[in-house]
């Protein structure tokens, strides 16, 4: 249970735990040689014996390796397959928990052991010395790109706004500290939802913010705080959870991609996030990706409390069309939609009294690492937005790009789920080399295609 954009658990064959950046694993299928009695004659060259005894090395080889990268694939998982997730080459016909709830009386009561020299600690948010570490934490171990050129950047109050929704719980905001010094050095949070899959409306927990101090990433901390947080998750009578992570884990429901539309062309490239395609100048570029001065939709303003009812209706009827997608509350919409200062932006269409369209994205820097000019990039990423026949949806995103562009986001992100394929290209967004992995955790069912998915996590 847990999430992370582009980095993964495995686990090596101790079962201890390292948070590594997606890259595909070697694997080699395992061809078995069949064994057969060669017979050499008293004519046989010592050429061909020589070859013979190659090929036979060479054979040797091959098996020694399968065997090595079937162990590798093992160690890997090893973690994974003591948890109630699908196996990787499980096919899924049914949409079904694949453990049965327990009873209060079956739920360790006492939390997990620590190595020695750490302790539990449940983080209090509210109060701003523990909420700097936290972000303190994450800012210098999160997520980073393959080639640590960006790591997110987590604000205190976007912090505040991840972990605070309706119906919080504080025990679930879950650290663990250094007891010689008190340093927070783990991490890992669960959030309450109600999610929609397929038939099903389940009350589960999303999870996030899984973090280990980079220098304690051999310390098995990592599968413990998975472990912890789904006791206390349990404790609350809760047995399923959702998670992402820019790995393949057993099992993935659904994997989409990250898709970038470039608002400031020229400092993307300067700090390599995106580069000059070939046949391209600095300029042709900035030209090709500028945008109107003003949103141009009509009725288009900035959410209102007033409207929280309606774009409840619109957006919970909208996402229905989805076979995984969140149900919000009229508490729920208003935490997570109502602007908020450099954290989330929502606006709204309005025609003859009438929310026609709603789009909203939240706001997410990331730090720029090494470079001697820029130090963030001020990215956007696409939330939540409902079209209509009054609205077309690529209108209602040109409008949010202009919106964001105007705010000072040098990228505006969006996943290739909903129905988000109908505007990527038209608007200029070019497919990113990252997917995002969706897993389930104590719930098999049928995976699930980009198009079909209705749920963003932050």
């Amino acid at each position: 249970m847990f999430k992370m954009s582009s980095e993964g658990l495995q686990t090596n064959d101790n079962g201890d735990s390292t948070l590594s950046s997606p890259s595909d694993s070697p694997t080699v299928s395992c061809v078995s040689s069949s064994s057969s009695t060669v017979t050499t004659t008293t004519t046989t060259t010592t050429s061909t014996t020589t070859a013979t005894a190659t090929a036979t090395q060479n054979d040797a080889n091959l098996c020694q390796l399968q065997q090595l990268c079937l162990h590798e694939d093992k160690r890997k998982y090893e973690f994974w397959q003591t948890q109630p997730v699908p196996k990787l080459d499980e096919e899924v016909t049914s949409s079904e928990p694949i453990e049965a709830d327990k009873s209060n009386d079956q739920i360790k009561k006492e939390p997990y052991r620590l190595l020695d020299g750490f302790k539990w600690d449940t983080l209090d948010i509210e109060n701003d010395d523990q909420l700097k570490e936290l972000y303190t934490l994450l800012n210098e171990n999160y997520v980073e790109d393959d080639d640590n050129m960006f790591r997110f950047d987590y604000s205190p109050q976007f912090l505040k706004w991840a972990l605070k929704p309706p119906h919080w719980v504080q025990n679930w905001h879950c650290g663990v500290r250094v007891v010689k010094n008190n340093k927070l050095v783990g991490f890992i949070s669960a959030i309450p939802a109600t999610i929609h899959l397929y038939e099903n409306a389940i009350k589960m927990v999303e999870i996030n913010f899984l973090c280990v101090h980079k220098k304690l990433r051999s310390k098995r901390m990592a599968p413990v705080l998975i472990r912890e947080i789904t006791r206390r998750v349990n404790l609350h009578g809760i047995f399923q959870a959702i998670y992402t992570a820019g790995v393949v884990l057993p099992k993935p429901v659904g994997s989409c991609r990250y898709w970038h539309r470039s608002l400031n062309p020229k400092k993307l490239i300067e700090v390599k996030f995106s580069h000059l395609t070939r046949n391209m100048t600095m300029a042709r570029t900035i030209k090709l990706y500028k945008l109107p001065a003003d949103p141009k939709l009509p009725g288009l303003r900035k959410l209102q409390k007033k409207d929280i009812p309606k774009v409840k209706k619109i957006l919970n009827d909208y996402l229905r069309q989805f076979a995984l997608a969140p149900q919000f509350s009229i508490e729920e919409c208003t935490h997570w939609f109502m602007p908020r200062d450099e954290v989330v932006d929502s606006y709204v269409v309005e025609k003859d009294n009438q929310i026609v369209g709603f789009t909203s994205f939240y706001t997410l820097p990331s730090t720029v690492m090494h470079h001697p000019t820029y130090k963030s990039i001020k990215a956007a990423y696409s939330f939540y937005n409902v079209p209509s026949p009054d609205v077309d949806l690529r209108d209602l995103m040109q409008d949010a790009l202009i919106i964001a562009k105007n705010a000072d986001h040098d990228v505006f992100n969006a996943l290739d789920l909903m129905e988000n394929q109908k505007f990527l290209e038209n608007l200029k967004f070019g497919k990113g080399d990252g997917s995002l992995q969706y897993y389930l955790y104590n719930w098999k069912c049928p995976s699930i295609t980009p198009e079909k998915i209705g749920l963003v996590l932050q």
